[in-house]
């Protein structure tokens, strides 16, 4: 059965190479706009879900698949933070997170398509894990360096925590794979339940 990461993102083509599953990566164009009193929990499911569902359009309809969709957003006082669109909205999010607490959501969609019966509906499962992060307080001066690092651009809620943004962060508690992107334990647990193995390096390859 083949595996298909619905997502060009780095990071989580990373992530997902940690646990040594081979998999495809398909990037998906979606509306990322959420509804309008839609809750945290429920718009990263959403665009996790419709992340696997675009992916699954772009696939041989004939195909046994696996596929993975997640999303990941920064949630403080119940409202979400998506990426910047320019200097001061990055200023914005992170003088808000200055000193605080706040929740990093990530959603997890795994979709699997079987050959047989390819008109039935695939079977989708989601989870959603949270996790608590708490930033030092940040000056004016740190958040313009940071922005010039050209690291904020295209990171929910303006940081990465993988990057020159742990400097941000005093404390964590939860997952922090989930932060960067992908909850390995959670993710490792749904493949074993579609029936993809993990570990499979070239060793355990060859011994089959």
């Amino acid at each position: 059965m083949r595996l298909i990461l619905a997502s060009a993102s780095p990071r989580r083509k990373e992530l997902l190479s940690q646990i040594g599953v081979r998999f495809d990566v398909c990037a998906v164009d979606i509306d990322e706009t959420p509804f309008v009193d839609e809750t945290p929990s429920t718009y990263v499911s959403r665009m996790a879900t419709e992340k696997a569902l675009n992916c699954l359009t772009l696939q041989n309809q004939s195909d046994s698949l696996v596929i993975i969709g997640a999303d990941t957003s920064v949630i403080i006082n119940n409202d979400i933070l998506g990426k910047p669109v320019d200097y001061l909205d990055c200023k914005n999010m992170l003088l808000r997170l200055s000193g605080k607490e706040h929740q990093v959501m990530t959603s997890v969609c795994i979709l699997i398509k079987r050959q047989e019966g390819k008109d039935d509906s695939p079977d989708i499962f989601c989870k959603v894990v949270t996790t608590e992060v708490c930033f030092k307080v940040i000056s004016d001066k740190q958040i313009e360096a940071y922005w010039k690092s050209g690291e904020p651009q295209d990171k929910a809620g303006s940081y990465g925590i993988q990057g020159f943004g742990a400097a941000f962060v005093e404390r964590i508690q939860g997952s922090y794979s989930a932060v960067v992107g992908l909850p390995l334990a959670e993710v490792a647990e749904m493949l074993d339940i579609a029936g993809v193995p993990i570990w499979q390096t070239e060793k355990n390859n060859s011994e089959r």
